[in-house]
């Protein structure tokens, strides 16, 4: 599929984690931009959620990534952004719902970050089996409006950078054996935090869809395109404004992360938040 993603002097931000996806797309990348003299900046960005014994030994390797690839690298933190890690947002809310404050925040600050590095396009090492998972995620939610969004493989909204998904249609185990053929350096350790996620069930689930039926991760990404949804629905959903607190862009008077944030700061002790 010619899907267009690029054009000649884009500036493109490649959403590095030091994992399998992330260190196969940026090589992948360079080399395509190389070889066929695509014209494309290529910077890495990474987000540092503050995670201890994961995160900070995971942008070791994308550190090293840098020097490999010879690509400028930016890092933005959680801390910074946002005054909280991921380690005291769990201390502080335990290990059930962490990953939804994580998504939210990382999002943001990837745009952040892209923002910040004036690129004009932000690509993330997705793969067939993470959007296959998300397909299912949002049917088990009743959240059959995102279905189009989430399996595309560029979205771009008002006013905000695009962001597209190269591996859209690459399985996991696709992208590991060419990082072993490739004998690239990555990071393969799973966030600590990760066991507890409503992800992990949609992923054991499609695991055993695809023991019975190999094809079952390609045919949910299908199923996931072919949805209609009625214009009732997609007339439901909120056009973006801008957040009255941070500034960043929102469906509601206050984004996000600004919600997720005030309700941590409300359960700090008194003594804390006057530091």
């Amino acid at each position: 599929m010619d899907a267009q993603l690029f054009k000649a002097g884009d500036r493109v931000a490649i959403g590095a984690s030091g994992g399998k996806d992330s260190t196969v797309l940026a090589y992948v990348m360079k080399v395509l931009n190389e070889r066929y003299q695509y014209g494309l900046e290529l910077f890495l960005l990474s987000i540092d959620e503050g995670i201890t014994g994961y995160r900070d030994d995971s942008l070791e390797t994308v550190k090293r990534n840098k020097e490999q690839y010879q690509m400028p690298l930016k890092i933005l933190s959680y801390e910074e952004l946002y005054g909280w890690t991921m380690d005291a947002v769990v201390a502080q809310i335990g290990k059930k719902n962490n990953c939804t404050f994580c998504g939210v925040f990382r999002r943001q600050a990837l745009d952040r970050g892209a923002m910040s590095l004036g690129v004009d396009h932000i690509v993330t090492g997705h793969n067939a089996d993470d959007i296959a998972e998300t397909v299912l995620m949002n049917i088990m939610r009743g959240d059959i409006a995102r279905l189009g969004r989430c399996t595309a493989i560029c979205t771009q909204g008002e006013d905000t950078i695009k962001r597209s998904k190269p591996f859209k249609y690459a399985y996991e185990k696709e992208i590991v054996m060419y990082a072993y053929f490739k004998k690239l350096d990555y990071f393969s350790t799973e966030c600590i935090y990760s066991p507890d996620a409503y992800r992990g069930h949609a992923r054991a689930f499609l695991k055993d869809l695809e023991a019975a039926r190999p094809s079952a991760i390609i045919d949910i990404i299908h199923s996931g395109e072919a949805f209609e949804v009625r214009e009732e629905v997609k007339a439901g959903q909120k056009a973006q404004q801008t957040c009255v607190r941070c500034g960043y862009m929102s469906s509601n008077a206050v984004c996000k992360a600004c919600v997720l944030l005030e309700g941590l700061e409300r359960g700090r002790p008194k003594a804390e938040i006057g530091d």
